[in-house]
């Protein structure tokens, strides 16, 4: 029994490394950038030694080692990088390595500290990866939410015997309700956050006029806790304090973590795009109410959001690191629950109030 056992978890391991190694080969050739483009091959010359370490294993137990071929991860995190750029997944690959945590004879560490000496000091590129991953995230929560309280919703009005046109009135009436009301908290979550930054951003440009030699001390602790010898953080702060403007983008970028020329994103195109994300998520259960009728228009219902859990499962897996199988079965777990207690209760509620 061990043996199996031992053969199944080292070609998962080596399948992972494999995944890493191919998908930082692709981002390498995909980027325009030489210095992350040499970054990305080191990270992947780390990867392909730990899948020959996972292959030795296979080969000193006796397993077959399995032939290389990219999965839909890979496939799908390299097509999002050609069309949208690298740094709009590496959040994604970031965490997904994470999330994989293989006890590997290479250390992934030092490849990540190729990376970073990669980037210069005030560069941005950090902080727009990490935005433009949130947005991919965003995107597929969005759509994860109008789907299951549409689904919900639709399920409990069949649930209550209503008739097809008042199933396909409640759909569209919780689609456009569920759309605003998501968007206007957009608006306002980032909007707060905007301001808050602004008074923060305020706070630093004062103490930074007032007493600059605060601001070249905070700089150079900064550099020292990435890593720099003490001697080059204090130069390297000394300079930056020489131009008050710079100084005061560095330490909002180290300290906030945004972009002051940003500051979070724009309110309304996060509006927007949640009010798109969760109508497109919310339309998959009532579309079928448009072209079928009675008994066949509840299963065609349950079939597009079936589909649709499916289509978001696999986006969840993205950012999970876990199976997309696990990731769709629980997605259709989680809203076969909700519905079914939605429906419960909407068929209570139809027999009492309607006799």
């Amino acid at each position: 029994m061990k043996k199996p056992r031992s053969a199944r978890h080292y070609r998962l391991n080596l399948r992972i490394e494999r995944d890493n190694a191919a998908l930082y080969d692709n981002l390498a050739q995909l980027t325009d950038d030489a210095r992350l483009s040499r970054a990305y091959r080191r990270i992947a010359d780390g990867e392909r030694a730990n899948a020959a370490f996972w292959e030795e294993r296979l080969r000193q137990i006796g397993a077959p080692v399995p032939t290389p071929r990219s999965g839909v991860r890979v496939r799908v995190l390299t097509w999002f990088a050609r069309q949208f750029g690298t740094e709009f997944v590496m959040p994604t690959v970031v965490r997904l390595e994470h999330a994989d945590h293989l006890p590997t004879p290479v250390d992934r560490s030092g490849y990540r500290d190729h990376f970073l000496e990669e980037q210069p000091p005030t560069s941005r590129s950090g902080r727009h990866r990490t935005q433009s991953g949130n947005t991919l995230r965003a995107a597929v929560l969005g759509a994860n939410d109008g789907l299951v309280s549409n689904g919900s919703l639709v399920m409990g009005m069949a649930g209550a015997a209503s008739g097809d046109r008042a199933i396909l009135l409640a759909g569209f009436a919780g689609l456009v309700a569920g759309a605003c009301s998501m968007a206007l908290g957009e608006w306002l979550s980032v909007n707060s956050s905007r301001e808050f930054y602004q008074a923060q951003i305020a706070a630093r440009a004062e103490r930074l006029a007032v007493a600059p030699e605060d601001g070249t001390r905070s700089l150079a602790g900064i550099y020292r806790d990435k890593g720099m010898e003490a001697s080059t953080a204090d130069a390297l702060a000394e300079q930056i304090s020489e131009r008050p403007r710079t100084a005061l983008d560095t330490l909002v970028r180290e300290d906030l973590g945004i972009d002051p020329e940003e500051l979070g994103g724009s309110a309304y195109g996060a509006a927007v795009s949640s009010f798109c994300l969760f109508a497109l998520g919310a339309l998959f259960p009532v579309a079928p109410y448009l072209f079928l009728k009675g008994h066949t228009a509840l299963v065609g219902s349950m079939l597009s959001t079936a589909a649709g859990l499916a289509l978001i499962g696999m986006g969840t897996a993205l950012f999970t690191g876990r199976s997309m199988l696990f990731s769709i079965a629980r997605q259709l777990a989680i809203t076969v629950a909700a519905a079914g207690v939605t429906y419960l209760v909407g068929h209570l509620l139809g027999t009492t109030l309607l006799g």
